[in-house]
C-alpha cells in the first residue's frame, strides 16, 4: 500500500480500533496481574443497582443472553466504551466475536472479568478482582445480565435520566395552613 493512501476501513463486524483496545486491556491485565488480583473497590464505593440473581428480569435480556451471550457482552461493551446512547451498535461486533472465541476454548471469564472490573471502576461500584472472576466462572449468564442492566441504569443516571437523582426542594417551601 502506498504511504500516502489512507488505511481502508474494513466493512463487517471487526473494528480494528476495538481489536487494539482489547489487546491493550489484555496486556495491561497480564503485566499488572499482581496489582489487579489484590485490587478492591474503595470503602465509599456504591452498591450495584442490579441484583446478581435478578437475571430473569427483563426476560428478553435473559433469553438473549442465554442463547447468544456474546451479543449481550458486545452490547455492554458498546454502551460503556463507545456510545451510551447505542448509536452505531450492531449485534455482531468485535467484542461479541472476542467473547465467542474465548467461550469456545473455555476462557470466557477473562474478557468478562475485565469488563466487570471496568464497570466497577467507571461507576464506582463495590467488588474486587476475585469477585469479578468468581461471578464470571460460577454464573456467566447472571453476570452478563447484571453488567448490561447496571450499565444501562448508570448511563441513564449519568445523563440525568436515572432514578438516583433526588428531589431538592426550595428554601421557601412551607406547608399550607390547615383550616379548622
Amino acid at each position: 500500500m502506498d504511504q500516502n493512501q489512507a488505511p481502508v476501513k474494513s466493512s463487517g463486524p471487526i473494528d480494528h480500533t476495538d481489536m487494539q483496545d482489547w489487546m491493550e486491556r489484555f496486556n495491561g491485565a497480564l503485566s499488572k496481574s499482581g496489582e489487579h488480583i489484590h485490587e478492591k473497590s474503595p470503602e465509599d464505593s456504591r452498591e450495584w443497582n442490579s441484583s446478581f440473581f435478578g437475571c430473569l428480569d427483563p426476560i428478553d435480556t435473559c433469553l438473549i443472553t442465554y442463547c447468544v451471550p456474546c451479543v449481550t457482552f458486545g452490547k455492554t461493551h458498546h454502551r460503556t466504551r463507545k456510545d451510551a446512547s447505542m448509536t452505531g451498535y450492531e449485534a455482531i461486533n468485535t467484542s461479541c466475536l472476542i467473547f465467542l472465541g474465548s467461550m469456545m476454548v473455555g476462557l470466557h471469564w477473562i474478557p468478562q472479568s475485565l469488563q466487570r472490573m471496568e464497570i466497577r471502576r467507571k461507576y464506582h461500584l463495590q467488588g474486587s478482582c476475585l469477585t469479578d472472576i468468581a461471578t464470571a466462572c460460577c454464573c456467566a449468564i447472571c453476570d452478563l445480565v447484571q453488567q448490561e442492566k447496571e450499565t444501562e441504569f448508570r448511563e441513564k443516571e449519568l445523563a440525568g435520566q436515572g432514578g438516583a437523582v433526588q428531589y431538592a426542594g426550595g428554601d421557601n417551601m412551607a406547608y399550607a395552613p390547615q383550616k379548622a
